[in-house]
């Protein structure tokens, strides 16, 4: 069966209904995954109370920099040295952990691994090799209880929720079927998952901390809620965006089959990842985007690193592709070949932007139910192949 051709009947509740109520998972066991896997919204997670009060404390500490920050205290040295950090992690995520490694959207030299590497552990959102494989999982079952951010659970679970409590069984099942064996063999990534813990602590929080002490004469206790505890909260809030956001308040001028929307806000905020979409349509594609010159720097910067000869092979939907999956499955909203009967369905609030002109939408969001085969990770010729039997409502 086809993206194109995909059943719409909803498998019954038997089907869908979770047999682990409790959140408990035998390790020892295989648990059998379902011919059809959705959201079971009878299913109660456990929750994880060393992690939800380390949040709250860390979200505390990060309001107290903050307010360091408002109120003049941390001289601009530091500040611009906060950001830079913040830029860097942020990269590190974006486009080495997501578009570089798990995605595999082009090739990079050594050199570059090891920079994204480095980047990526400052990010603190753990090691190289379990962010990829969780990111994996999403993609592979989004939206279902497959996706360890669920964003059918609701805004909150999807955003930090999802971090506070223990794994559905599903995510734990379906998590070891992931192919990791690209990144088993590199021992970059290997080397950075066994001492994850140690670099992080000198990358993210030593290094950061000592340079304003030291240089700009900053008070330790300032430069850590500063430089630490606020830069590292944001950027977990605006990293938790695109899980978030990025798949409830949007349109869906790409696949309206997937509940990604396109967002330019989360996009602004986390350097080009709030078109999402059209990422999920295309997971290949370094962009991560249709277009590149609307809040979407970590193309620019990818594109900068094939002209140095640090990246190479960039891989990209054809615009003949990206229109006929515009025509084939889209919601109608898009900016030049949609239609004024889907326009009409949305609603616009909020500053406006030329090509995602909206939050919110009065259309219908999908029903994400997959067989155990998941949504293609790589390349749109894997369609071929796909089992999905989603229900599609365009309009509400």
């Amino acid at each position: 069966m086809t993206a194109a051709n995909m059943e719409t009947k909803t498998p019954s509740s038997n089907d869908l209904k979770n047999p682990m109520k409790d959140g408990n998972v035998n390790k020892e066991e295989t648990m059998e995954i379902p011919k059809v896997i959705g959201t079971d919204y009878s299913y109660k997670h456990t929750i994880v109370w060393k992690n939800a009060i380390g949040f709250l404390i860390m979200h505390i500490l990060a309001l107290w920099g903050v307010g360091l920050l408002f109120a003049g205290y941390m001289k601009w040295q530091s500040l611009v040295w906060t950001f830079f950090i913040a830029f860097l992690s942020t990269e590190g995520v974006t486009i080495g952990a997501h578009r570089f490694y798990t995605h595999k959207s082009f090739k990079a030299t050594p050199f570059l691994k090891a920079i994204f590497l480095l980047c990526q552990t400052i990010a603190g959102q753990n090691s190289m090799f379990i962010w990829c494989r969780d990111h994996r999982l999403h993609h592979r079952y989004s939206d279902t209880d497959g996706d360890p951010h669920n964003s059918k659970r609701g805004f909150f679970f999807c955003h930090i929720g999802w971090l506070m409590h223990k794994k559905h069984p599903y995510v734990i099942e379906l998590g070891r079927k992931i192919d990791m064996s690209d990144l088993q063999a590199d021992w970059m990534v290997m080397f950075q998952k066994k001492y994850y813990y140690h670099l992080y602590f000198l990358l993210a929080f030593l290094i950061p901390v000592w340079v304003p002490v030291h240089f700009f004469g900053e008070p330790v206790l300032h430069s850590i809620l500063v430089v630490y505890f606020a830069r590292y909260v944001l950027q977990l809030n605006g990293t938790w965006l695109v899980n978030s956001a990025a798949h409830l308040y949007g349109t869906r001028p790409y696949d309206a089959k997937l509940q990604p929307v396109e967002s330019w806000f989360v996009s602004f905020i986390s350097l080009g990842e709030g078109w999402h979409n059209y990422h999920h349509a295309f997971p290949w594609d370094y962009k991560a985007a249709e277009l590149t010159m609307h809040f979407n720097q970590s193309a620019s910067i990818i594109r900068f690193f094939e002209r140095i000869g640090l990246a190479y092979d960039l891989k990209t939907a054809s615009p003949e592709l990206v229109t006929n999956r515009i025509i084939r499955t889209g919601d109608g909203s898009h900016y030049k070949m949609g239609t004024e009967e889907a326009r009409a369905a949305v609603t616009a609030w909020g500053p406006l932007h030329p090509l995602n002109p909206t939050y919110n939408t009065t259309l219908k969001a999908p029903d994400a139910i997959l067989k155990p085969e998941g949504l293609p990770l790589y390349h749109e010729k894997d369609t071929l192949n796909l089992t999905v039997i989603q229900k599609n409502s365009r309009r509400g």
